[in-house]
């Protein structure tokens, strides 16, 4: 996200250009993890751009927030894992885009939080059901009730994001961390990640007895892959597995 002089605040070019990347991203078979990182030095993503909300009306409000809204949906549904690496604030809109994320990383000096009921507003892109996912309701509540700001030492402490690490000089310690968590991923087989991202995100939105189901539907349409056949094979000639994707 390289949006400096709005602090990457979602305007509605913005937003375009993010629905934009994520349509190629969907569609490119090469795409194993996704990153969201910032180039703008200390900040991850500003929120909702004010400044352009406050020339709406109120019908051109509710629409733009519905649209948001489909934005960290689509993110969610992006068939790979996908990492936000929160270098700086991500507050508002900001967060809520790192919480459509699978996992986050942030620098431990990181600023973030839902601040919207500061602004007479309340969490309008999904913050209001992926938060109390993260850090329960209770914590959820508060967070959103009183707006507050956190840093990364505590949102990693409360469970809001993975992995919490010291700002380097660069400014870029939670990227560098994100790609190492990436290169993690990286080696294993394509289509079983697949297929346990979509297993967890269904299964979590239904009772156990259905999640089961949808994991072992999922797991069906893994049986007959040629990276599970690579797999075995790999494990019984005591060598790495070579995945490719089929």
């Amino acid at each position: 996200m390289n949006r400096p002089h709005a602090r990457n605040s979602l305007g509605k070019v913005f937003v375009n250009e993010l629905f934009s990347a994520l349509e190629h991203l969907r569609f490119d078979e090469k795409v194993r993890v996704v990153v969201f990182k910032s180039e703008v030095k200390g900040v991850f993503c500003a929120g909702a751009d004010l400044k352009e909300r406050e020339k709406m009306d109120d019908a051109e409000v509710g629409l733009f927030v519905k649209r948001l809204r489909s934005l960290m949906d689509e993110i969610a549904a992006l068939p790979v894992p996908t990492i936000a690496a929160i270098d700086g604030y991500a507050l508002g809109g900001g967060l809520e885009l790192a919480l459509a994320c699978d996992l986050r990383v942030a620098a431990s000096s990181a600023k973030m939080g839902l601040i919207e009921t500061t602004r007479g507003l309340l969490p309008g892109a999904g913050g209001t059901q992926r938060l109390p996912r993260c850090v329960g309701v209770g914590l959820a509540k508060e967070l959103i009730f009183t707006g507050r700001q956190i840093d990364g030492q505590q949102a990693f402490s409360m469970g809001l994001v993975n992995h919490a690490v010291p700002q380097n000089d660069q400014g870029d310690a939670a990227y560098q961390r994100a790609l190492t968590l990436a290169k993690e991923i990286l080696p294993q087989a394509p289509i079983a990640v697949k297929m346990g991202k979509l297993a967890i995100n269904r299964g979590i939105e239904v009772d156990i007895a259905s999640g089961m189901a949808i994991e072992g539907m999922c797991y069906a349409q893994n049986i007959p892959t040629r990276d599970r056949q690579e797999g075995m094979a790999a494990f019984r000639e005591k060598r790495p597995p070579r995945f490719i994707g089929k």
